[in-house]
């Protein structure tokens, strides 16, 4: 069988879909793009059943059968010419595989990091934000929600996997990553939410594993890029930024005994992010927005307590000109105001929400 014939033949179905709220349009060619597992295939896929009745080809440039044959780009013009190919999706797609892009009435190209001087639309799909998981959830009541999200985390197939979520990240982790790119995994998982330069993850990466400069110095760029690390700079410290995994639950997975405040905390800073939230850390602080709101993650600090801190650290607000400090917590809520600067405590399913209507 003709390899286009085959694929044209073997669409994949999408089962399970839940709606997201990243939305593709119905005309003009698009560049979906974002990190490996947020769920860029089914969207596409779940996409397409809208339009039943239109001659869609869709390639999988993953798929084995592609390693000992492939196909041209005339032969691929040649195949949608022919049999009057509508809509042409090339998922796991990665630059350069065609010197140029077929002519066809929708293209759709899926990739991890954006294409680079195209003329595609470019709509990137972040993995689930609080209110998306929770479409996952059946009957979930606010903390049990809460709960399943922390211990999930944002990725759809995670979400999808709730009994057996180690089954499900172990499946991720040994299926999207190859063996080195899962070693640097660790290495970054030992150090997230710490202050690092990219020598530094060099530095503790050699000592685990023969690694060479060059290539690790490529892989973090291409992580970066692609997301799936992070790296805040500190308006506060000068030395290195503070790096992130692109998934709280995930950076648990792969390591032992991570501390609570660290998934809170980068739970937080992936939601702002997700609303599109630039921020900068403040030491220990926070994180702090272009607008100079302070947002503290504090999971169950009362208001006592934080008042009392508030008070001994109101000179380095004052001095980073710091307007208004929002305190994400758990269940917690109150306010008050110190010298005409306003503390609000905000549990951090209200919180969530109230930054994705601001967006």
């Amino acid at each position: 069988m003709n390899l286009l014939e085959y694929y044209y033949n073997q669409r994949p179905n999408n089962e399970n879909f839940v709606t997201r709220k990243c939305q593709l349009p119905l005309k003009g060619d698009i560049n979906l793009f974002g990190v490996r597992g947020a769920g860029k295939t089914s969207l596409v896929l779940d996409y397409l059943t809208l339009l039943e009745n239109t001659t869609i080809l869709y390639i999988d440039l993953d798929d084995p059968n592609l390693i000992f044959n492939t196909f041209s780009e005339l032969s691929l013009q040649q195949y949608i010419d022919k049999n009057n190919i509508r809509i042409l999706v090339l998922d796991h797609y990665e630059e350069g595989f065609l010197s140029s892009f077929p002519n066809v009435e929708q293209l759709i190209v899926l990739t991890r990091i954006v294409l680079a001087a195209s003329q595609l639309m470019p709509i990137e799909l972040f993995p689930l934000d609080y209110e998306e998981f929770l479409a996952f959830e059946s009957n979930a009541v606010q903390n049990k929600g809460f709960n399943h999200f922390l211990r999930l985390g944002t990725l759809p197939l995670f979400a999808h996997s709730q009994k057996t979520n180690t089954t499900a990240m172990k499946s991720f982790f040994t299926s999207a990553f190859n063996p080195q790119e899962q070693k640097l995994l660790l290495i970054l998982a030992q150090h997230h939410t710490k202050h690092l330069t990219t020598h530094q993850i060099y530095t503790f990466a050699k000592e685990k594993f023969k690694i060479s400069k060059d290539w690790l110095y490529k892989t973090i760029k291409l992580f970066t890029q692609e997301k799936l690390i992070l790296f805040i700079e500190d308006r506060y410290e000068k030395s290195g930024k503070k790096m992130l995994l692109f998934d709280f639950a995930f950076a648990k997975y792969l390591t032992i005994g991570q501390p609570f405040i660290i998934q809170f905390d980068t739970m937080i800073a992936l939601a702002l992010m997700k609303h599109h939230i630039n921020v900068q850390t403040l030491g220990i602080h926070g994180y702090v927005t272009h607008d100079n709101e302070l947002i503290i993650p504090a999971p169950f600090e009362s208001e006592e307590s934080l008042w009392v801190k508030s008070q001994k650290k109101f000179s380095l607000y004052k001095k980073f000109g710091i307007k208004k400090i929002t305190i994400v917590t758990v269940t917690n809520n109150y306010e008050y105001t110190i010298e005409k600067l306003h503390f609000e405590a905000l549990p951090f399913n209200e919180w969530s929400v109230i930054n994705d209507e601001i967006e």
